[in-house]
């Protein structure tokens, strides 16, 4: 199946497109656990268990505890008000 196109002729975004058309992966919130802020990284938990240590230098410095939404293994938000709910980002 391919993708529908524009009247332009580009290919547009269909259902099937949930990943970064880049990479193909997606943005999830991960929850700080611990910080190197020397060298602006954290290790993170996602809502699975599963751990990753992540970029923080476009959020900033960030604390234990923070929710960060991870792309790639960089920070692009930081929430640092309650969690919010396991989702991941996509579409």
């Amino acid at each position: 199946m391919s993708p529908e196109r524009s009247s332009v002729g580009r290919a547009t975004r269909t259902e099937r497109d949930s990943g970064c058309i880049t990479c193909g992966d997606v943005a999830a919130w991960m929850t700080v656990l611990e910080v190197d802020a020397s060298r602006e990284l954290a290790v993170c938990v996602d809502a699975e268990g599963r751990t990753e240590t992540v970029d923080t230098a476009l959020v900033g410095s960030v604390l234990p505890g923070a929710a960060l939404l991870v792309h790639a293994g960089t920070a692009l938000r930081s929430d640092t008000s309650e969690r919010p709910p396991p989702m991941t980002v996509g579409r």
